[in-house]
């Protein structure tokens, strides 16, 4: 299966997952208001039925339109008369019961001679309970010589418990979501590595078997009777053979070393170098293809020759490999504080901002124009970026499409005081 494919797929499954979650989010608030509705109808009914019951006791006139809500939890009842808390708790259970509404309330009446509720108590439709209830913070009104108000204070959880199926489906539909994108990322990212590890096959074959290859001519040649008689052209295949075996153990110990780097167990052998003598001993195998520019007058560092010298190296065969038909490939060194400042600069194709900081991610292979054509195994800048790292030092990249590139590398210097 394609990867457009793949990304297709999974567009459409995660389109079709927010839906889901869209959709059943959209269900839960319906269900919610609609319980609000309904738990508000029926407690403006059950409370017209209390205070009907109230006025045919008291002998008074029932008011057209008794209960008025002042907010979600909260209810006026005008009575037209003096209240008895006794009765008025029978009645209030008897009707809340009788209209389904089985829940928590707090009851307060309204004495006009103290402009105070003098009543407060919370009751149940669950229970017998009777508490006292504060009613001090109560909303009271100048519509109504006599009234009552009823408080529901545990409202949200009312309505929580009649929706514990939508809910629970709701939280089950995330946890599947959940598992599905974790699984689907899982797969992806599996997928993804196994193309990394395929590549990185293909490239180390066909780096491993370039020198490997030249091995086996030169060693052909040095078989042959006629050699002997040659020394000019013996001494060269040697020098083939032994410089194919150096760059052989280079990329041998390149890939032990990113492995060792991943580990954190990469150990470093530092030791005092000239910077500009090592670099100069690096560039006679390019000939005249990199030039050295040395501004600083102070090139003494700590380093571990071994990789200080791979990392130049791969610097090097990057800018040369990225470069058009006549590279223009230089080293510049400079002081820079109390440290050395090592830039390679070549005037190649550059990289665009977006791979810029990709490039030095593990097997990453810039993905456009003629990058595919170069070979490598695609961890050269990953072994820069981690040898840099290991010694403590700074790598910093300057590049412009079309322009070239450059690497710039700061390390810290010891100054005699």
């Amino acid at each position: 299966m394609s990867r457009r494919t793949i990304q297709s797929l999974t567009v459409f499954s995660a389109l079709l997952i927010i839906s889901v979650v869209i959709t059943q989010i959209f269900w839960v608030k319906q269900a919610l208001d609609l319980r609000h509705r309904q738990f508000n109808q029926n407690a403006h009914v059950a409370l017209q039925d209390v205070a009907g019951k109230l006025a045919n006791v008291n002998g008074v006139m029932q008011t057209t339109n008794p209960v008025e809500q002042l907010s979600p939890e909260y209810f006026l009842v005008n009575t037209n008369s003096t209240t008895q808390p006794e009765l008025l708790e029978f009645f209030i259970k008897d009707s809340f019961q009788k209209h389904n509404l089985i829940t928590d309330f707090e009851v307060g009446i309204y004495d006009c001679t103290t402009n105070k509720m003098r009543y407060g108590m919370s009751l149940s439709t669950k229970n017998n309970d009777k508490i006292p209830a504060t009613t001090s913070n109560w909303i009271k009104t100048d519509k109504y010589p006599y009234y009552f108000g009823v408080r529901f204070p545990e409202q949200e959880t009312y309505f929580a418990g009649t929706i514990d199926g939508a809910i629970w489906s709701s939280i089950l539909v995330l946890v599947a979501v959940s598992f599905f994108a974790y699984a689907l990322f899982v797969i992806l990212r599996q997928k993804q590595l196994s193309e990394v590890q395929r590549d990185f096959v293909n490239n180390m074959t066909h780096e491993l078997q370039t020198p490997i290859s030249t091995i086996r001519i030169a060693a052909d040649v040095l078989n042959s009777s006629n050699i002997v008689s040659q020394p000019q052209r013996h001494k060269r295949y040697v020098q083939i053979v032994q410089e194919e075996i150096l760059r052989l153990q280079g990329q041998v110990e390149m890939v032990l070393s990113m492995a060792k780097a991943e580990r954190n167990v990469l150990t470093l052998q530092k030791e005092q170098l000239d910077a500009n003598e090592l670099v100069q001993s690096i560039l006679l195998p390019f000939e005249s293809k990199v030039k050295c520019n040395c501004h600083a007058e102070n090139t003494l560092i700590e380093a571990d020759p071994f990789h200080f010298r791979c990392m130049i190296t791969n610097l090097i065969d990057n800018a040369l490999k990225y470069s058009d038909d006549v590279p223009e490939v230089s080293i510049e060194m400079h002081n820079k504080g109390k440290c050395l400042v090592i830039a390679v600069q070549d005037q190649g194709i550059g990289i665009a901002p977006e791979y810029q900081k990709k490039i030095f991610n593990q097997f990453f292979r810039i993905p456009y124009g003629d990058v595919h054509k170069v070979k490598g195994f695609g961890i050269g800048l990953s072994y820069v970026k981690q040898i840099v790292r290991a010694h403590k030092w700074r790598l910093e990249l300057e590049s412009t499409l079309g322009k070239g590139s450059t690497f710039k590398i700061t390390i810290p210097q010891k100054h005699d005081s």
